[in-house]
């Protein structure tokens, strides 16, 4: 990427290549500013984690530590089902259910915004984030909730100061699986984000890092090939920092449960 796409970079000039908001490949000369798609790609990834870790965190305490056996094992096997399920299925269905949704709710001549593309976003990254931190909060030490019990601790009390800051770590690398698969979402947004190339609005038509890249790489210029091989190279050093700054904190969580 590095090889390829740097040249694109520097010809364009990097301050208007990350910082350009007008993205035309077809002008007469061409125009390659990603402002936009950086901007959309981090606003859902941060509303689809904002939304889904809460969600993601009680409902694996739920499975893990409140709910009957059977009904645990059952809605366990579910998530494990929904984690399996291509993108391209969940962004069929957002396109078949989402999107007429959104476009009736707030009464928008279209409903491919950047809000159906967080909501399917949400429903993809749900099930990782569940199964991964349910498993960080079965691994806990049981004796824990017995030593909270014998000194008289609620039980809800003791999961949510006791259980879940045990788990911490775990818990920070589902978060993390589950950025992952948001900001590097193709499919799924493509058929449901408007992929136009503006700056991001919750209601409008959006285009991201990865969809960029899968709408013109097919008929690119060689010239637009190595910017789009140039995004491409963006979008993984924004995931290594990612990577980065999650795993210093984990291994900070992980010092401080030892």
């Amino acid at each position: 990427m590095a090889a390829n796409g740097g040249p694109s970079i520097v010809k364009v000039g990097l301050k208007e290549f990350l910082f350009g908001s007008v993205w035309n490949s077809a002008n007469q000369p061409p125009q390659y500013g990603i402002l936009t798609f950086i901007l959309s790609s981090f606003c859902a990834t941060f509303f689809t984690v904002l939304i889904a870790v809460p969600i993601s965190i009680l409902v694996a305490l739920a499975i893990g530590q409140l709910m009957p056996e059977k009904l645990g094992s059952v809605l366990r096997s579910i998530i494990s089902l929904l984690a399996g399920i291509p993108s391209v299925i969940y962004g069929f269905l957002g396109l078949v259910f989402v999107v007429p949704f959104v476009q009736k709710v707030f009464n928008l001549s279209s409903g491919l915004t950047m809000f159906s593309a967080v909501i399917v976003l949400i429903i993809m990254t749900l099930p990782t984030i569940i199964s991964v931190s349910e498993t960080s909060i079965n691994a806990v030490n049981k004796g824990y909730l017995e030593a909270a019990f014998a000194l008289g601790v609620r039980k809800e009390y003791a999961l949510f100061t006791i259980i879940l800051p045990a788990a911490r770590s775990g818990i920070m690398a589902a978060i993390l699986l589950g950025v992952g698969r948001a900001i590097g979402e193709t499919m799924a947004v493509m058929m449901v984000a408007g992929n136009i190339p503006q700056m991001p609005s919750m209601l409008k038509p959006v285009r991201f890092l990865t969809t960029a890249i899968v709408t013109e790489m097919s008929y690119a210029t060689e010239q637009t090939r190595g910017v789009l091989i140039g995004i491409g190279l963006v979008l993984f050093v924004f995931v290594f920092i990612i990577n980065s700054v999650f795993r210093f904190f984990m291994k900070k969580a992980g010092n401080i449960n030892d």
